[in-house]
Parts: structure tokens; sequence; C-alpha cells
């Protein structure tokens, strides 16, 4: 007879508790966490060592598989999106002549945070916003025009976030609000 009892639960990994940190920091900067909640979770995960103890810990966060990532490469010509459509969580867009015109203020919006990630080499991106949205545009570097920002009239913070990473270089971005 052994004297290993039955049923007992596997411990868990430093692989698992990396994989469960890495979730909770992504849902952190996906705007899903705050930093108080992000700190108890994750003094959680870290000192977690069941399984069941680590699923408390990340209870509630979007999966990896939510939100999707859309992506535009073409040479040249123009991407555009406007009216009613379901925005991605992520949109990029790598291209060397392309113009961009993404129209946000009457998009399907289901995150928080979108993210918009530009390549542009010689074309120009002009981004519309619904007006309740912000806008974070610190990661994008510019290489020849800043992007010029017209922020909205109503100083716009219940909406999405979205935050536009990447380069231009020989073209400028446009962001604005859509008026309510």
């Amino acid at each position: 007879m052994s004297s290993v009892p039955e049923n007992v639960p596997p411990r868990v990994t430093d692989i698992d508790r990396d994989t469960a940190v890495e979730r909770l920091q992504d849902a952190f900067a996906g705007g899903h966490l705050s930093r108080e909640e992000m700190e108890a979770r994750l003094q959680s995960a870290l000192t977690a060592t069941t399984h069941g103890e680590l699923a408390s810990a990340l209870a509630s966060l979007p999966s990896k598989e939510d939100g999707h990532t859309v992506e535009v490469n073409p040479i040249g010509g123009r991407v555009k999106r406007r009216g009613r459509w379901h925005a991605p969580r992520t949109f990029k867009v790598a291209s060397r002549m392309a113009k961009v015109d993404l129209d946000f203020s009457r998009a399907r919006i289901d995150h928080p945070v979108v993210d918009v990630e530009l390549a542009l080499e010689y074309g120009w991106a002009r981004i519309i916003l619904p007006a309740d949205a912000t806008v974070d545009y610190e990661g994008l570097r510019a290489r020849w025009k800043q992007p010029v920002h017209r922020p909205s009239r109503n100083g716009g913070s219940d909406g999405p976030r979205v935050r536009i990473t990447g380069s231009m270089e020989y073209g400028r971005l446009t962001i604005k609000h859509r008026r309510s």
C-alpha cells in the first residue's frame, strides 16, 4: 500500500506562475485592472501553490484570445475604415506609401484600450476618435512632422482609450475627435 495520498492536485510550477503574471500585466496595461487590484492579484499568483489558487488570481480576466489583431500591409494605396465597423483590439498598418484613414467615431469598440501600430514610411494617417475617447500617442516616433492632435471639446475620458505606437518617417498623423 502506498503512503502517497490519492486525489492530490498537482502543484503550480514556476512556468504557471510566470504565465499568470504575464496575463495580469497584460490586463493592467489593457485597462482591465486598477493598480491596487493588480498588486493584490500578483501577490496571490506568486504565492499560489495549487491551480485553484492561481485560477482565482486570474478570475474575470480576458483571455489572450479575446480581442483580435488586424494587420494590413499594403505597399501603397489607401487603408480606410469608416462608418459602422467592429474595431479590433489591435490594428497594425505597415506600408511604404499608404494613406491611412481610421474613423473609430461610429465603430463598435469592445475593449477599453485599442492599440493602433503604425509603420509608415511616406504615407500619412488620420484617426478620428469618439467624442468621449482618450488618446495616447507618446509611443509614436515621428521623424519628419509631429502628430497634430485636436482634443475633444468634451474633454473625453469616459470612453475607450486609443494607444498609437510605431513610427512615421515622412508623413503626418492627424488625430481628432468626433463632435458630439
